[in-house]
């Protein structure tokens, strides 16, 4: 089962997603340059704070907790401690460039917690090699949005039709490590298709990903508890797709994204 990722700081919904297998929780600490890299692009800027660990750590009774805190600077090893103390199951380090710094980052950590890393710039895909071993790594996340835009690219999942995910799939899958990317919509929202987003996920072997706005949106097409069974339905049926049809339904899917990339204009 894929495990679906909830961006949230709101105690009642975190109980609701608590209720649901399969579900991770994430509260979302990164500030640093975020708003300067993402200005004018209708992304989702976080406001929680160091308080809303604990918040939602005291109401899950199943899920697991990751916190995000900021890219690697001067506070990064009391930000670890304070998310720990706070109750934290999993730290996310974002925005690396280098290997020195994912090492540094699990230096910090010291097995107390295990570590995914926000793999999302075009200087961590380039040394891949020098960090994917690292000791205490637990999961190499491949972040798309921030990803393309390091790229040059146009359309947030050119990496996937390009084979750039498939690497870093191939390289994370080497070291027995988790891996998952993006985000997803609702199965049949979205420029690419949530089922599309999801075929891809199976098809690489993915073991999480992300959970846009749109499922939580709540005034049309049923609650959030609906459309998370919608999805495991979708994954149901994908999962029960033959060799042939998974190969289908990626170069399809590459087509897919390459037209809609095209009709951006030029890449950045």
């Amino acid at each position: 089962m894929l495990e679906l990722i909830q961006i949230t700081n709101d105690p009642a919904f975190a109980r609701r997603c608590d209720a649901l297998p399969g579900l991770r929780l994430f509260v979302d600490l990164e500030r640093n340059g975020k708003a300067e890299r993402q200005a004018g692009r209708n992304t989702f800027i976080s406001a929680h704070q160091i308080d809303d660990v604990a918040k939602i750590k005291g109401v899950l009774r199943h899920s697991p907790l990751m916190v995000r805190v900021n890219p690697l600077h001067e506070g990064t090893a009391g930000e670890i401690e304070a998310v720990l103390q706070q109750g934290a199951d999993r730290l996310m380090l974002p925005m690396f460039t280098r290997g020195s710094e994912v090492r540094e980052f699990a230096r910090l950590v010291a097995g107390r917690a295990p570590v995914s890393l926000l793999m999302e710039t075009a200087g961590a895909l380039a040394c891949l090699e020098d960090w994917v071993a690292t000791p205490g790594l637990d999961e190499v996340y491949v972040g798309l949005n921030d990803l393309h835009l390091s790229m040059g690219h146009r359309f947030m999942f050119e990496p996937l039709a390009l084979g750039l995910v498939d690497r870093v799939a191939s390289a994370v899958k080497r070291q027995r490590l988790k891996f998952g990317f993006g985000g997803i919509a609702r199965l049949d929202e979205g420029l690419l298709p949530g089922r599309d987003v999801l075929a891809e996920h199976l098809r690489l072997g993915s073991g999480a990903v992300i959970l846009s706005r749109t499922f939580h949106r709540g005034e049309d097409g049923g609650s959030f508890e609906e459309q998370v069974a919608k999805l495991r339905q979708a994954e149901a049926e994908l999962a029960a797709r033959t060799p042939a049809q998974i190969e289908q339904d990626s170069r399809r899917i590459g087509a897919v994204i390459r037209t809609i990339a095209a009709g951006m204009g030029p890449a950045a």
